[in-house]
């Protein structure tokens, strides 16, 4: 059984996307793949085109924006997924967020209905004599108001405009089959008005914040990590010495691997030392974490933020911290790399880490083929100007200040720190300095660059340009090698992360 009818198709898209039909940035901000045949005229919002709000600059202005994200698709790396991954990045407040798109593909993250949540949909769903069910919810609300608390509660556990839940009874239960976003194009008519009244009353409302829980007393701390890694952030010396010096403070240190995943919530912290990506079980881990309210490094969103070049150079750019000549660029737009940066320049995929998914290109006639190959996995590339020099700083940051400063050399003989030959993997030397005799201005704008992203642990990377410090990126799971990074510090090093730890839990118990 269904409260709705059937519903018309999405809209066609034939050709380019149409040109938005606004000249500034409004406060609210609807954001579609097209706009022939957009179905809903609300009030107070403007609506754009998915193409003009992630490439067009006027865009990018704002901060507090709300963005309404009714894209077709968003899976990874499509545009729907780019619109709330750059919105946060300009200061917008978009909904659905990555977060939230990344938690309805996860099923185990579906079916963590708590006890309160389970109740309600029992109780909401009683009188249905069917098997199955379906719900929309439009900004929290649906248009029959017996469902009105079922459908805010499911709105809260998955904040996204427009949402389909689909329910099925397994004995006397009833249970969540699916939870999915959905287009404009999914609402029928008879629903336009309601929709329309619900986004007015959404556009105007004050987000909430979510209560804390209580802490346990006793901290048991899980270090996530992957011994059959090829490169790891940590090597097993360093993992060691992380769990004597939880040890020495009163933490009771656990090194887990991913088959844990159940038993995430039995700790008070987790510590992840694998190497992460949002579409990967290290993300789970630091979601999961966080819906049990532990302390996490890395957290999701830095993950989230740290994964995606594209996000860190809108970052960066809208809190002008100096980077070299980037170009962010799709298919359409492609020829504006050689007028805008010229070659050679690096092309990089937005999620590109270790070498992988870097290429330089030297030339126009290279240009062409290299992209093609790149552009089979997103819809947005990045052009930055080849800047050659002996090596790269690595700033380590932790709750927002400095913790190691390195000196990371290129591979000899290449371009790149880590270099990649089939199977073969080569590195430059590791030089580590005190912090206090790095060059001026290298940490002070590594330890501002981190901040932007949150106050866990980063490792920001710099160059020296004519003399200038330039932040090239920032890593959310910086690596900390015995006899590398700790080369300074000694154990103190690994005493300082755990202290840090032991602080927040501290605070949170409080």
């Amino acid at each position: 059984m269904s409260e709705s009818t059937d519903e018309p198709p999405l809209p066609d898209e034939t050709g380019r996307p149409e040109a938005a039909r606004v000249s500034s940035p409004a406060r609210s901000i609807i954001v579609v793949d097209v706009l022939r045949g957009w179905p809903l005229d609300v009030p107070g919002a403007d609506v754009v085109t998915s193409s003009a709000y992630l490439t067009e600059p006027r865009y990018a202005a704002g901060p507090g924006t709300k963005v309404f994200n009714l894209c077709r698709s968003y899976r990874y790396q499509t545009a729907g997924y780019y619109v709330s991954l750059l919105a946060a990045a300009r200061g917008h407040r978009p909904l659905p967020s990555v977060a939230t798109l990344q938690d309805l593909r996860l099923a185990p993250i579906i079916r963590l209905a708590g006890q309160e949540l389970d109740e309600l949909i029992q109780r909401s769903l009683s009188r249905i004599i069917s098997e199955r069910f379906e719900l929309s919810i439009y900004f929290g609300r649906n248009l029959a108001k017996r469902y009105d608390r079922l459908s805010l509660a499911l709105f809260n556990q998955f904040p996204a405009p427009l949402l389909r839940v689909s329910f099925r009874r397994s004995e006397e239960d009833w249970m969540i089959d699916a939870v999915r976003l959905i287009g404009a194009g999914e609402i029928p008519t008879s629903h336009h008005d309601f929709v329309i009244e619900q986004a007015s009353r959404y556009f105007a409302r004050a987000p909430r914040r979510p209560r804390n829980d209580t802490e346990r007393a006793r901290y048991d701390l899980a270090i996530l990590h992957d011994p059959d890694e090829d490169m790891p952030p940590s090597d097993t010396k360093a993992l060691g010495r992380f769990v004597e010096a939880g040890r020495q403070l009163g933490i009771r240190c656990e090194m887990v691997e991913k088959d844990a995943y159940g038993r995430v919530a039995e700790y008070d912290a987790l510590f992840i030392r694998e190497t992460t990506a949002v579409n990967h079980h290290t993300y789970r881990f630091a979601r999961r974490a966080v819906a049990e309210r532990m302390v996490v490094i890395d957290d999701p969103e830095s993950i989230l933020r740290c994964s995606n070049k594209v996000f860190l150079h809108e970052t960066l750019v809208r809190h002008r911290l100096p980077t070299p000549a980037t170009v962010v660029f799709s298919e359409d737009t492609a020829d504006g790399v050689e007028r805008e940066i010229g070659f050679p320049c690096v092309i990089k995929q937005p999620d590109s880490s270790f070498s992988r998914g870097v290429t330089r290109v030297n030339s126009a006639d290279e240009f062409g083929p290299r992209i093609v190959e790149l552009f089979k996995d997103t819809e947005l590339l990045i052009a930055q100007e080849f800047v050659p020099t002996e090596y790269d700083w690595r700033i380590g940051v932790l709750g927002g200040e400095p913790l190691f400063a390195c000196r990371y050399f290129m591979a000899r003989g290449h371009w790149q720190i880590v270099h990649r030959a089939g199977r073969r993997v080569r590195t430059g030397p590791v030089e580590t300095l005190a912090v206090d005799d790095v060059p001026k201005g290298i940490v002070p704008l590594g330890v501002r660059a981190a901040g932007l992203i949150g106050d866990g642990l980063y490792g920001v990377d710099l160059k020296l340009i004519d003399g200038r410090p330039t932040v090239i990126e920032i890593n959310d799971n910086p690596n900390i090698d015995s006899d590398v990074e700790d080369r300074v510090l000694g154990d103190e090093l690994y005493l300082r992360l755990m202290r840090h730890f032991f602080a927040r839990l501290e605070d949170r118990r409080r």
